[in-house]
């Protein structure tokens, strides 16, 4: 509250300053023609009082710098005139850069948490550049002429750049400019108007300026690349163009599209074919969801009239199942397959030696580039005791050959509530820890509570804000102790579910020898171009994020491969514009965009718009109305910049949103499509149409209404 009254209070000072100076007249005392004018008399003041009329001009032109009035020109020249070459320069380049610098502050002061919370998406992006290259960008703005200069100073103000930088760029920037009309000032009696300075021939040299800075990001750049490559001899001849490292579904693609374009490609896989999806995760366990709502379909045979469904299973067969599924789609990832498509399938350790050679086993094999796909495993939390506690994760909870009869789940997020679920309606006991205030925290509340509810209902306790801090084992018994709002909570059970995250796979890469950069969360650090430190070594997918999405390291791969491949013509940034993914319980919950925990965060202007399936014909037919659509839009328009959706078929329903979300299409279209009737999709259609009921134009309608109402009578 203080903070904003000081800015009401800065503000109304600066309008009362320039009213007051606009009242005495005081922009006429900074004309060329009162200046030129006087100029013998300001020549005079300055031999009799030198240190007074430098401080005082010093002064005026810090002023006129910070407060953008249009003068600094003419302040110069006569800096030019007064002062001769080198002391002007020198007065007028500290002056300027003072008075550009407190401008910059009082931006940085008045508007930077505002325009942060308006436009967080795009400052954010802003200040990731700035933050690579904002000295380049300064630097440049500052020598080409078309940039004001108070457009620079207000508009940097608001970015992460540090003033002490802004101070040093600017005053390198603007010497070039001031010491032209330094010299120029020097013949102040003799020019007639400002026309004469601004000629074609200092614009040319003030574009040539500019251009050599842009220019030299280039070979400075080139430089880079040649020290970094400096170490390495680079081959002749290569055997490949391109080297995949890792044979699930990013590296997969990236395989697929090199070879389609007739590239020579090595992919090299020291496990089984087609990664964590196939094999531990999407595949696997979508399998067993299916079978568990079979088994669930016995608790809701009343709904639909049938008064007893008996089912018997045996969860080794359950088990069995899942594994002819991953079988059944094996093919598909296979490395007959991939042999086929022209791309040489190597099993064994990669590793980098150098950015053209990878190393398996004996052999060497050089490249023109390397993708990095060697995606993540599950996280093992350092709890005490958890060596001897039973664990199994989503990697290993596949070998089970027996229901668990206590199972605890430890992770509340999308893996740990799939598998709480599952393994409930299966018939065990389970109980899921979350160490957070809610499952799913990532997800909007909604999402948490009616997901919470359901989970519930089916059997499966759910302790929140519950922190595990030891396991312990007593004969066949194992104990976790947690720590919770309430006090300890102590949990037995038979076997645990580590359900707390992943970690990427890097290693053994040869990374560190390299030194290619890694983030802190331990994924490699790319570009926008999925660069690492290397130009020609690339990652994609789980092993460098930011989503952990099967479809997203597919997405990523193509501009892996393209980049890769073609990058000396031609390079694409990752459109991450229209991400999105799904929580495979039961009611499904699917994303695109933002939800609105984000878009808070982000400290967007937003409307919600929601639309419950509780009302929806289809949903009512199959009894299954748990669930909503949600639309996050820009306030006051009907672009949409997320949706989410919980519902049977919830990952069907937000294709939707997710074309509509990459080809910028509005509510209003969707709310103009024809939907079959009766299905689940309308759900869309209606969502579409509550945001149109509260953005109808009741001035018109009240005005139809009238007329109306005349026609009755």
């Amino acid at each position: 509250m203080r903070n904003s009254i000081s800015k009401i209070g800065i503000i109304a000072f600066i309008i009362f300053l320039g009213a007051f100076a606009f009242k005495l007249g005081f922009s006429g005392f900074v004309t060329f023609e009162f200046l030129k004018n006087n100029l013998l008399l300001i020549k005079a003041m300055a031999d009799v009082y030198p240190l007074q009329s430098i401080l005082g001009f010093f002064t005026i032109y810090v002023l006129i710098t910070a407060f953008s009035i249009p003068a600094a020109t003419v302040l110069t020249l006569l800096g030019g005139a007064v002062f001769g070459l080198v002391k002007g320069v020198i007065i007028v380049a500290f002056a300027s850069t003072t008075g550009a610098t407190l401008a910059f502050l009082a931006s940085r002061f008045l508007f930077s948490n505002f325009v942060s919370r308006k436009f967080s998406a795009q400052i954010k992006t802003i200040n990731q550049n700035i933050e690579k290259e904002g000295v380049f960008y300064l630097l440049t703005m500052r020598l080409l002429p078309v940039f004001p200069f108070f457009v620079i100073n207000l508009g940097m103000g608001i970015t992460s750049i540090r003033a002490s930088v802004f101070y040093v760029v600017s005053f390198v920037g603007m010497l070039p400019a001031i010491t032209f009309y330094i010299l120029a000032g020097q013949e102040f009696s003799q020019i007639n108007s400002l026309g004469e300075i601004l000629s074609p021939r200092f614009f040319v040299l003030m574009f040539s300026l500019g251009f050599f800075t842009y220019s030299l990001k280039f070979v400075v750049s080139w430089i880079k690349k040649l020290r970094l490559y400096s170490k390495f001899k680079k081959p002749s001849r290569f055997d490949y163009n391109m080297i995949v490292i890792g044979g699930g579904s990013a590296g997969l693609v990236t395989s697929y599209i090199s070879a389609t374009v007739n590239a020579r490609v090595a992919l090299i896989e020291k496990n089984k074919m087609g990664g964590d999806c196939l094999n531990h995760g999407c595949i696997p366990s979508k399998a067993l969801i299916r079978s568990a709502k079979a088994v669930h379909a016995r608790t809701k045979a009343s709904l639909y009239g049938i008064k007893k469904l008996d089912i018997e299973f045996d969860f080794l067969d359950v088990m069995n199942r899942v594994k002819r599924t991953v079988n059944a789609v094996e093919p598909h990832d296979s490395k007959e397959r991939y042999t086929g498509l022209g791309v040489d399938c190597i099993s064994g350790t990669a590793k980098i030696l150098s950015p053209f050679e990878v190393q398996v086993g004996d052999s060497i094999y050089t490249t023109q580039n390397i993708t990095i796909a060697t995606g993540s495993r599950p996280f093992i939390p350092p709890i005490s005791g958890i060596e001897a506690s039973n664990f199994v994760t989503s990697d290993t909870i596949w070998d089970l050959t027996a229901l668990p009869v206590r199972l605890l789940v430890l992770g509340g997020g999308a893996i740990g509530c799939e598998m709480a679920q599952c393994f409930s309606r299966l018939g065990a006991q389970v109980t899921l820890i979350e160490q957070g205030g809610r499952i799913l925290s990532n997800e909007d509340r909604e999402v948490s509570s009616l997901l919470q509810k359901i989970l519930t209902d089916e059997g499966v306790q759910i302790l929140t804000n519950c922190k595990a801090r030891e396991f312990s084992t007593s004969g066949p018994v194992h104990t976790l102790h947690c720590e919770s709002s309430s006090g300890l909570v102590t949990i037995d059970y038979d076997t645990v579910l580590l359900a707390t995250g992943r970690q990427a796979n890097v290693d053994g890469l040869g990374l560190s020898e390299l030194k290619i950069a890694l983030r802190k969360d331990g994924t490699i650090e790319t570009n926008e171009f999925l660069q690492t430190s290397f130009p020609n070594i690339f990652a994609c997918g789980d092993v460098t994020g930011p989503y952990q999405l099967t479809h997203m390291a597919a997405h990523q791969s193509w501009y892996c491969a393209v980049n890769g491949l073609f990058g000396k013509f031609l390079k694409f940034r990752v459109d991450y514009k229209a991400v999105p993914w799904c929580i495979f319980t039961d009611p499904e919950v699917a994303t695109v965009g933002i939800n609105e925990e984000k878009a808070k965060s982000l400290g967007h202007s937003y409307e919600v718009t929601m639309y419950h399936l509780s009302d929806l014909d289809r949903a009512l037919v199959d009894d299954e109305t748990a669930g909503f659509v949600k639309i996050i839009t820009k306030k006051g328009t009907d672009k949409i910049l997320g949706a989410t959706i919980a519902g049977s078929v919830a990952s069907t329903m937000i294709l939707e949103f997710i074309t509509a979300i990459k080809f910028n299409i509005g509510l209003k279209k969707i709310h103009e499509t024809i939907h079959i009737y009766p299905t689940m999709g309308e759900a869309n259609k209606y969502a579409a149409g509550e945001w149109r009921k509260a953005h109808a134009p009741v001035k018109i309608l009240n005005v139809m209404g009238r007329y109306f109402s005349r026609i009755r009578k």
